[in-house]
This record gives structure tokens, C-alpha cells and sequence, in this order.
């Protein structure tokens, strides 16, 4: 019997690595549910992660420019500014430029692929995965 593999749910696309500076790994959540950001960022504090939320692209944007996050965990469907947006807004200010930014979403990663070219994102995660597996996943970008 043939199967089909199972698509990845947990992608890294580029092999981009982080010096990071701190004695904290810093990290944008970004989603346009309140709970669901909020609960992830408590979760990510816990593990010693300096962490915010941003309850939307836009805020994600100016976030990003104020507090110099090193990894961005971006949701996608969010009504005014959508994550595409966002990223790519974040992509083509140099201030922003270097952040890794992962499309941490509950799409399908090839309807993330179809609307806008991968390597603009560091890397794929949807979120059904667990939270153990998303704090290995943001650690692969550190050095």
C-alpha cells in the first residue's frame, strides 16, 4: 500500500540564525484573538522568553520598530492589516529587516505558499502543534 506523507505542519525555510544579545530571547506574538495571543505569551514568559503581543498587523509593524524583537510569530488572517501585509512591511524597513518572522498560523502551509512567496517568511508553524514544539522551533533560529 502507497501512502502519501503527511504535509509538515512545522517548517523552517531559511537558514537564518540569530545572535542574540541578551540574556533574553525576544519574541512578538501576533495574533488579532486577544485570548489566544495573551495565553501564548504567558506561556512563552514562563520559558524565560521576553515576550508582547501585538493584536494586529499594524500594531505588529510599529511593535517591531519600537521594541526590536528577534523572532516574529505572525498570524495571518487578521481583518485591517493581515499578516502578509505586516510582513511584508516589516521585510522592507531596514529597521525591521533582520527580525526572523514565522507565519504561525492555522492555515495550510500551501496556502501560505500560495499567497505570498515563502522566503519572505523564516519558517512555517501552525498552530495545532504544541507549545513544546514551538519553543524548539523558535530556539533554531538562536545561536
Amino acid at each position: 500500500m502507497h501512502r502519501t506523507p503527511a504535509r509538515s505542519t512545522v517548517l523552517k525555510w531559511t537558514t537564518r540564525r540569530l545572535d542574540v544579545d541578551s540574556l533574553q530571547l525576544r519574541v512578538l506574538v501576533v495574533d488579532d484573538n486577544m485570548d489566544a495571543g495573551d495565553a501564548l505569551s504567558a506561556y512563552l514568559s514562563i520559558e524565560n522568553i521576553d515576550c508582547r503581543v501585538a493584536y494586529g498587523g499594524r500594531q505588529a509593524i510599529q511593535t517591531a520598530i519600537d521594541w526590536d524583537p528577534h523572532v516574529i510569530l505572525m498570524d495571518i488572517s487578521m481583518p485591517e492589516c493581515n499578516g502578509f501585509e505586516a510582513l511584508l512591511a516589516v521585510r522592507h524597513d531596514a529597521r525591521t529587516a533582520g527580525i526572523a518572522i514565522v507565519a504561525h498560523t492555522a492555515l495550510d502551509e500551501a496556502e501560505v505558499r500560495r499567497q505570498v512567496l515563502h522566503e519572505k517568511f523564516d519558517g512555517y508553524f501552525q498552530k495545532a502543534q504544541s507549545p513544546q514544539t514551538l519553543i524548539a522551533f523558535i530556539r533554531s533560529f538562536v545561536h
